[in-house]
Parts: structure tokens; C-alpha cells; sequence
């Protein structure tokens, strides 16, 4: 069973969540509420909020986290996409533009850049040695 959900009256999420902003709602849990983005990358760009107000996904309970990736799935099989991302991001730095967890389901029509999430993947090579010690120090705190 859940706590009891935090909120913040200043959220933009918590005030679409209790209804004082209007949304095109999707699926609605107890823990969480999804919608269609009103600034959409592509048709049918919807997001998922939990019910708890938590900054960053580590913030967040365990209960609200299961309940999220159902929700995406169900979003992308009504739409019947095959190609789409599943984005969630924690920090500024990390394009977190609003202070409440939330996820993206961003359907990907086609190959172009012209509508879809478009990123780069900037991955290194020749650090084999670094992941391998790394590797070690994670385990170590985990």
C-alpha cells in the first residue's frame, strides 16, 4: 500500500493531477496519471506523472515506479507503435525541464528527424579498463 502521495502546490503536474489544469487525459491509476503532451515531438507524445511529487526518479517510492511502465506499454500498443522512446530525465543538466518525475512515451513515425525524439549518442571507445573499474566500485555500493 502507498503512503500518502506527496504534493506541491506550485507543481504544474500536481495542479494537472488534482484537475486545476486541464489535460487530455490518457490512463489514470492511483498512482499515476497520464496525458498528451500539449507540445508534442511527435502525434501521440503523451506523459506519465506519478501521483507523488518526487525531483528525481530516485526520490521516488518503488510502488509509484511499477506502476509507470504498464501505462507506457498500454499507451504505445493502443497506438500500435513500432517505433518509439521511452524517456524519463533527472537534472537540468539532464534536459529535465519540470521538477516532478514524469515519462515520455514519443512515438518515432519514421527515420527523418523531422518528428520524434532526435539524439545523439555520444559513447566512448577505448574504456574497457575505466568500466571494468567501475565495474568493481558499484558493486561495491550496491
Amino acid at each position: 500500500m502507498a503512503a500518502v502521495a506527496r504534493s506541491l502546490s506550485t507543481c504544474i503536474f500536481c495542479k494537472i493531477i488534482k484537475g486545476d489544469i486541464p489535460s487530455f487525459k490518457v490512463i489514470e491509476t492511483d498512482l499515476s496519471y497520464s496525458f498528451l503532451d500539449i507540445g508534442p515531438l511527435s502525434k501521440g507524445h503523451a506523459l506519465i506523472i506519478p501521483k507523488d511529487h518526487a525531483v528525481k526518479l530516485h526520490e521516488l517510492p518503488d510502488e509509484y515506479l511499477a506502476d509507470v511502465m504498464p501505462i507506457a506499454k498500454k499507451i504505445a500498443t493502443a497506438q500500435g507503435l513500432e517505433n518509439y522512446n521511452i524517456l524519463q530525465n533527472n537534472g537540468r543538466i539532464a534536459h529535465q525541464v519540470v521538477d516532478h518525475v514524469h515519462f515520455h512515451v514519443i512515438p518515432k513515425p519514421d527515420a527523418s528527424d523531422e518528428e520524434g525524439l532526435v539524439i545523439g549518442w555520444p559513447a566512448k571507445s577505448d574504456y574497457i579498463d575505466e568500466v571494468k573499474k567501475y565495474h568493481q566500485e558499484l558493486l561495491g555500493k550496491l
